[in-house]
Formats: structure tokens, sequence, C-alpha cells
């Protein structure tokens, strides 16, 4: 009887380690198969939404802008339009990027514009702006601006 109970006890010991590792090894199945699908359906496509578009001709803008800072002084500028390739080549309206880069400019102050970071912000900033004026009907016009002249006194 003794032997009895010893086979008994040692049974169910076996039956939940095997248990166990079943249940351990389905959660980390489950849980490497849902991460798998995450980064593929969801990380995939943001990745493909970033996708820099394809460039297409530049379109400068004829004349330098003089433009009034604050304080008297004078910011005189020149910028091209980098267009993509789905802009084609039709013909667009330099004059709503001309307005923009006047309202961006108008009143900063020189000491902003003198330092490479100040520029870069300010040009990011009109960037977002042509970009947002431009980009209409799903369809990515203007990918970047690029300056021609830049002359602050």
């Amino acid at each position: 009887m003794a032997n009895e109970k010893d086979a008994t006890a040692e049974a169910p010991k076996k039956k939940s380690k095997k248990l166990l590792m079943i249940i351990v090894l389905a959660v980390v199945l489950l849980g490497g198969g849902g991460a798998g699908a995450y980064f593929m359906f969801f990380k995939g496509d943001a990745a493909e939404a970033k996708e820099e578009p394809v460039k297409g001709a530049v379109i400068t803008i004829e004349n330098p802008l003089t433009i009034n800072l604050a304080e008297g002084h004078y910011l005189k500028m020149g910028f091209a339009l980098q267009m993509t390739e789905e802009a084609g080549e039709e013909e667009i309206s330099t004059a709503q990027a001309i307005n923009l880069a006047i309202d961006q400019y108008t009143g900063l102050k020189i000491g902003e514009l003198e330092t490479d970071k100040g520029r870069e912000t300010a040009k990011a900033e009109l960037l977002e702006k042509i970009e947002k004026a431009y980009n209409v009907e799903d369809k990515h016009l203007v990918m970047g601006i690029y300056f021609t002249s830049f002359v602050t006194q």
C-alpha cells in the first residue's frame, strides 16, 4: 500500500509539469505570433506611408524677395520649389509661395536668421506651409525648397 501511495503522488507532479510546460509554450508562441503580426501589418503601413516622393522639376522664383525684418533690418531672399514627379510638367503659380515666404520672414529678428539652426527652422516652417498650400486632392506636388540667395542686412 505504501508503494501505491508513492506512485499516485508522483503521477500528478509529472502531469502538472507537462501541463505547465504546454501552457508556457502556448503563451510564448501566441505572444510571438501576435508581435510578428503587429510588426508585419501595422509597422509596415507606417514605413510605406513615409516613403519619399520622387523628385521632379525645380521651379525657381525669378526675382529675389526683399523682406522687412525686425528693428530696421532686411532680408534679400531667393528660393526655388522642388516639385515631385507626380506634379508632372504642369505650370503652377508661384504667387502663393512668394506670399507665404513674405509672411513667414516678415518681422523676424536678424539674430534668428544668422545661425544655421535659425535658418533651418524658418525654412522648415515655410516648407510646411507651402506643402500644405500646394499639396491638394491627394496629390503631392511640392516636396522641398532651396534657397538660391539669402542675404541679411
